[in-house]
């Protein structure tokens, strides 16, 4: 390496289910990024595997490279693949008499409500290790009936003869009054040691039986699996010489410690995708718009999130695998369209693509691991878009043959058709599926993605964002040049994170409300500044934010508010303009109410510099050119092809024309325009 690395350095880790991605960034903002293959067996395997080809690509010892890092932030699916792959803890619920099947009930929620007879999702408790314990709270956190002690004995000899891993505690009210609940706790604490055992007022207080009980025994399930895996990467990297505690990415987009996350990984189901926040972030002032619609492709699926005037999109309630979960996560939509995703023809004869995918191993049919069904991967290679050869430093090796026989032998002759064609047919379906799922993220919420740019991100989002973006009615598209470490990057960008939720309905105009609600905002500051004060941060670099679940009275579902403002007026301002955007009107006079209190406390990291970079006025030079398809002439074209590497803030370049990068490809066609940006990015204006 020409130039040394400057510490303090920090690292993102970003664990896919193709590559993991590494990132370094030294003092002086110099940024390296690197891809190695993932290891689904062994993730931590994995982790130390890209380190320790980071630091051979850097020339340094691994235990230089660690020693000299101040900040080693990871993202994991871990807690995710734990929940789909249904590998997770032997859990036991105990709830309120009388409520020990709302779990299974979901309050009569369905994906269509009009077909009664599609079987209710899985479970995750059984029946038979739901148990009911007595003892009651009302509304307000009065108690009703005090917990009876003798019963909760008896249930843990019961959960010491099923041999249970974890116990989920959600009792009635336990949002106003956690007495109960913790009272629970501490007696199975004592009786069965060993046990993981957690209470819904401490991972989502919240409002509604059912979202709580479910997010409390997700937790409970996915915990026993999660927390050795952190404690023993933690562990390695330490013994490899990093001197820090490994911070992992949560849901909120956020970072957290291990301490925290270990007893509460329900926050990390979207740890690794929500990371991409802190990257759209980063770049947000470069794109030259403050309204961005993120699509990030990585091998596995696409990742859409949306930043509307300079705010990413938030959420507090997530849907993971039928299974319901309250708590604040950045807003993204998922669908199975990644460079892996495996494309077939269903029992009629018709073309499919997704949700399935080839994974690492064996990976499309291309990457010679054995893998024989086409991919999207397979089919961008077929047409021209990828080029045959090593990539990720020799990680793998695109092999044309192999993916010329893929596609002919499963779908171009038994559709009559030619490689090329039905190659195309593969890219088509997967980029009208990837527009569906924008215009879900964008129209159904109230947005004009015609107001937006599209941001292509992940490895194989490039190869898809200007057509995505044409067919939406973008004006540009903007690539960053590290869009196939994009999540990896924005975790180098995390802010420390903590979310505070507390229950409190009543009234936007309820008399003194206002008072009222300043001082428990003021009480849940103190508390948050607390524990920002532990974590090491000084006043100066603290931040918080305030917020409210609003809705009419009458309603069940809230929507979440920013509210710096808490005069009534404000709020119902605020509310209002929400309101109107999501559904199209709102009530000027309409009753509002109180669902939730929510204050977000950030300890604020030290961001990445940008670089301006140095303009230059000369003629980009194409390394060559090759023949690739373009979707619009239906046909195998002379298309220059460009080095990245090479081409500097200023230049410009008129399509048709393939830019190969160290992490990702560009494809832009016939008319478009691509500027390269202050900071020597890419932005590509659609004709």
């Amino acid at each position: 390496m020409d130039t040394p690395l400057t510490p303090p350095l920090r690292i993102g880790v970003d664990v896919g289910g193709t590559f993991t991605d590494i990132v370094v960034i030294d003092a002086a903002s110099r940024i390296h990024a690197f891809k190695s293959p993932s290891n689904p067996a062994d993730p931590a395997a994995g982790v130390m595997a890209s380190v320790e080809l980071a630091a051979g690509m850097l020339e340094v010892e691994v235990a230089t490279l660690l020693a000299g890092t101040e900040l080693f932030v990871h993202g994991s699916t871990i807690a995710t693949n734990v929940l789909l792959e249904k590998k997770g803890a032997k859990v036991a619920l105990l709830a309120t008499e009388g409520f020990r099947d709302s779990l299974e009930i979901r309050r009569g929620i369905r994906r269509d409500v009009w077909d009664h007879r599609a079987p209710l999702p899985h479970v995750l408790v059984p029946r038979h290790r739901r148990f009911a314990v007595r003892g009651r709270m009302d509304a307000s956190g009065n108690e009703l009936e005090p917990i009876d002690r003798e019963q909760v004995l008896a249930l843990a000899v019961e959960l010491k003869r099923q041999q249970v891993e974890s116990v989920a505690i959600c009792l009635l009210h336990s949002y106003k009054n956690a007495d109960h609940e913790h009272a629970v706790a501490s007696i199975l604490e004592t009786e069965l040691p060993g046990v993981f055992i957690c209470c819904s007022a401490d991972i989502s207080p919240t409002i509604g039986e059912y979202e709580r009980s479910s997010t409390v025994v997700v937790n409970a399930y996915v915990a026993p699996r999660v927390a050795p895996y952190l404690r023993a990467l933690e562990g390695r990297l330490a013994k490899a010489g990093l001197a820090r505690g490994l911070l992992i990415v949560q849901s909120n987009g956020g970072a957290s410690s291990i301490d925290d996350l270990a007893l509460r990984p329900v926050q990390m189901v979207l740890s690794g995708p929500s990371a991409g926040a802190g990257s759209l972030r980063f770049f947000g002032s470069d794109t030259g718009s403050e309204n961005l619609v993120c699509i990030e492709i990585g091998g596995t699926s696409c990742d859409i999130m949306v930043a509307s005037g300079g705010d990413i999109s938030m959420t507090e309630q997530i849907e993971i695998d039928d299974h319901h979960l309250a708590i604040p996560a950045v807003e993204i939509l998922t669908v199975g369209a990644g460079g892996g995703t495996i494309s077939k023809l269903d029992p009629a004869g018709m073309l499919q693509a997704g949700p399935e995918g080839a994974g690492a191993r064996p990976g499309p049919a291309a990457y010679g691991f054995g893998g024989t069904q086409p991919t999207v991967t397979d089919a961008q290679l077929v047409l021209g878009r990828l080029r045959a050869g090593p990539y990720a430093g020799g990680a793998i090796s695109l092999d044309m043959e192999r993916a010329r026989e893929a596609i002919r032998t499963v779908l171009a002759e038994p559709l009559g058709l030619s490689v090329e064609a039905a190659a195309a047919g593969i890219i088509r379906l997967v980029e009208q599926n990837i527009l569906h799922a924008v215009e879900r993220m964008s129209i159904e919420r109230g947005y004009n993605p015609r107001d937006f740019t599209l941001v292509a991100a992940g490895g194989a989002g490039p190869l898809h964002g200007v057509e995505v973006g044409r067919a939406l009615g973008c004006s540009a598209v903007y690539i960053p040049r590290l869009a196939g470490v994009f999540c990896a990057f924005g975790m180098c960008n995390a802010d420390i994170r903590h979310d505070a939720v507390k229950a409190w309905l009543s009234d936007v105009d309820a008399p003194d409300g206002a008072d009222a609600i300043a001082g428990q905002f003021e009480a849940m500051r103190r508390d948050a500044h607390a524990l920002l004060s532990a974590q090491g941060f000084e006043e100066e670099r603290m931040a918080f934010r305030q917020g409210m679940d609003l809705r009419y009275v009458g309603q069940q579902w809230t929507v979440p508010v920013e509210t710096p403002d808490l005069e009534p007026a404000a709020i119902r301002k605020d509310f209002g303009t929400r309101y109107e955007r999501l559904f199209g009107f709102h009530q000027p006079e309409g009753r509002i109410q109180i669902a939730n209190l929510h204050l977000t406390s950030l300890g604020r990291i030290d961001p990445v510099r940008p670089h301006r970079a140095r303009h230059v006025e000369t003629v980009p030079i194409p390394v060559e050119v090759r023949p690739v398809w373009d979707e619009r002439a239906r046909a195998m074209l002379p298309t220059p092809v460009y080095d990245g590497r090479a081409l500097a803030a200023g230049q410009t370049i008129m399509g048709p024309a393939v830019v190969d990068e160290d992490t990702t490809t560009i494809l832009f066609g016939p008319g478009d325009r691509l500027r390269m940006t202050d900071a020597a990015n890419y932005l590509v204006e659609i004709n």
